[in-house]
C-alpha cells in the first residue's frame, strides 16, 4: 500500500511520518518510510539548489527525481510487501511549482505518469501556525517568506486536493489544528489499517 503525506511547510509532515511508521510497525505492518525529493543525486539537487534551479527547470528536476525514486525505491518496497509512506509527493508539485510560476497544465503533464497512491493525505493547519513554525526552525527559502506565503501555500493545497481527486487520487485532508502529531498519526494509523483490511473502502476528510 502506497501512502503519501503532503501539506504546507511547518504542518508537521516529517514528524507525523516518523510517528506513523512507528505506530504501524507496532501493529505488525511492515513499513518503509521515504521522502521526495529523494536522497539520491537528483533529489538532493532539487532539495538544496532551489536558488539555482527555478521555474520549469526545477519542476522537471523534481519530476525526474520522482520517476527515478518510484522505479528504484517505492515500487520494489511495495512488491516486497511493505506499506510505503512518502513524505511529499505529487500534491507538493502542484503547489510549489505553481508558487514558482509554472502553469498548472505543465505540472499536471509532467507528473501524469506518476503512480497513483492508495491514499494521498494532505495535512492542513492555520497559516499563522505553520509560518511561525517555519520561522522558529529558520528553514526559510524563497518559497516560504512569512505568513502570506504560508496562506498562499495552504490555499493551493486545497486546490491540489480537488484537482488530484478529479484525477482519481483517493484524497484525505486532515485538519491538524489543535491536534498533536501523535494524535494525527493515531488517526491515520487507524484509517490505513482499515484500508489494509478493506482496500475498496472509501476515505473522507477529517
Amino acid at each position: 500500500m502506497f501512502i503519501t503525506l503532503d501539506g504546507p511547510a511547518g504542518v508537521g509532515k516529517t514528524t507525523t511520518t516518523r510517528i506513523l511508521r512507528e505506530y504501524l510497525d507496532r501493529r505488525g505492518h511492515p513499513v518503509h518510510a521515504t521522502t521526495q525529493p529523494s536522497h539520491g543525486v537528483l533529489g538532493e539537487t532539487a532539495r538544496h539548489r532551489t536558488d539555482t534551479y527555478r521555474g520549469y527547470t526545477l519542476a522537471c528536476l523534481v519530476a525526474a527525481d520522482r520517476y527515478h525514486h518510484l522505479e528504484g525505491e517505492v515500487r520494489p518496497q511495495l512488491e516486497a510487501g511493505f506499506i510505503v509512506i512518502c513524505d511529499r509527493y505529487v500534491a507538493s508539485s502542484y503547489v510549489l511549482q505553481r508558487m514558482d510560476g509554472v502553469p498548472l497544465t505543465f505540472v499536471e503533464a509532467i507528473n501524469s505518469a506518476a503512480d497513483r497512491p492508495d491514499l494521498a493525505v494532505i495535512l492542513q493547519a492555520p497559516p499563522e501556525v505553520t509560518s511561525a513554525r517555519v520561522a522558529a526552525r529558520r528553514a526559510h527559502n524563497r518559497f516560504h517568506t512569512g505568513e502570506d506565503s504560508s496562506r498562499r501555500e495552504s490555499e493551493l493545497y486545497e486546490e491540489a486536493a480537488e484537482q488530484l481527486a478529479r484525477r482519481g487520487y483517493p484524497m484525505l485532508t486532515v485538519d491538524t489544528a489543535g491536534a498533536s502529531p501523535a494524535q494525527v498519526a493515531t488517526y491515520l494509523t487507524n484509517r490505513i489499517a482499515e484500508l489494509v483490511a478493506d482496500p475498496t473502502g472509501e476515505v473522507a476528510s477529517a
